[in-house]
């Protein structure tokens, strides 16, 4: 690691955190793991979706439906939001980043993960030699921020799922990353809690996915940043386990 990547590691809490532990998955199965934010408190896991393909949708190239997404009213959040948060990144990226929804600064600024969040992710992604834009898209599974920064309900995430389809059609990741309970419980349509989803390689529209912790959940239990370290590497070493798609 360079000088550069430890300093900014150390600045942001995460060196010497970023530590393969002796055995990863010797804990795993047998205790539960701590529960990840909001999934501490009394709310529902979210409903299994039906999903409803858009044929329109279907057809857009990505001016198109960046355009679609600006302009989108498929459900209620639109009449709230600053702006829809489209993604940010490599459209020909090998690692696609998908978290939950906008909040209140991803709304102003029109990205995802801005802020401590978005500092902690660009970390993350520093510590397996990613960066920001190169290689890599953001993205998240609801194009507008729910109110107060709520969970966004099964019909919410129903009417915004053909965009973050059509996305993965057009950027042919070939690893993609969920970032928390509610991104990897939406997509795999489960209410399995996130502690038995991490370490093991599912499937997303025939995409290998890893699922990990959200940064804002990091910032809040430090300790589990070891948990996201094994779960990066699975990501890379799955990556790295594929077929080279022809040239």
């Amino acid at each position: 690691m360079s000088l550069g990547r430890e300093a900014r590691l150390r600045e942001l809490g995460l060196w010497p955190v970023w530590r393969l532990r002796a055995a990863p998955a010797a804990a795993e199965g047998t205790a539960a793991p701590a529960p990840e934010g909001d999934a501490a408190e009394a709310e529902p896991a979210p409903a299994p979706l039906i999903r409803r393909g858009d044929a329109s949708i279907a057809r857009m190239d990505w001016d198109e439906l960046k355009r679609a997404v600006a302009s989108c009213t498929r459900c209620a959040l639109h009449e709230g939001r600053t702006q829809a948060v489209f993604g940010t990144g490599d459209r020909h990226a090998r690692w696609l980043v998908i978290g939950e929804a906008p909040g209140e600064k991803e709304d102003l600024q029109g990205e995802p993960f801005v802020g401590p969040s978005g500092m902690l992710l660009d970390a993350m992604l520093a510590a397996v030699g990613l960066k920001r834009g190169e290689g890599v898209y953001i993205a998240n599974v609801v194009k507008s921020r729910p109110p107060s920064n709520r969970d966004p309900v099964p019909s919410e995430v129903a009417a915004c799922l053909p965009y973050l389809e059509r996305q993965i059609e057009l950027i042919r990741p070939r690893i993609i990353l969920a970032l928390g309970r509610f991104a990897a419980q939406s997509l795999l349509m489960t209410d399995t809690p996130i502690g038995r989803l991490r370490g093991h390689v599912h499937e997303y529209h025939g995409v290998p996915m890893v699922v990990t912790y959200h940064p804002a959940y990091l910032l809040r239990n430090p300790p589990d940043k070891a948990k996201v370290w094994e779960d990066l590497l699975l990501a890379r070493r799955t990556l790295a386990a594929q077929p080279q798609p022809e040239a």
